[in-house]
């Protein structure tokens, strides 16, 4: 399975709760607020201006399930 831009926060660590390390290195600490289950990660990156390409190849590189 990869790691898509509609996802939220909340459903990548599901899949994987090892990749909160690289949400974090993203500058994005706030993993348990409420938003972390509503907004998708491209609306997160536009939030927080993260790198919403980046974060995705990184998310997908370090992902377990693959």
């Amino acid at each position: 399975m990869k790691i898509v831009k509609n996802m939220t926060v909340s459903e990548v660590l599901i899949m994987d709760r090892a990749l909160a390390n690289i949400f974090i290195s993203h500058n994005l600490k706030c993993l348990g607020c409420p938003s972390a289950s509503i907004e998708s990660l491209e609306q997160v990156s536009a939030v927080h201006k993260i790198d919403l390409d980046a974060l995705l190849k990184d998310l997908n590189e370090n992902f377990q399930g693959n």
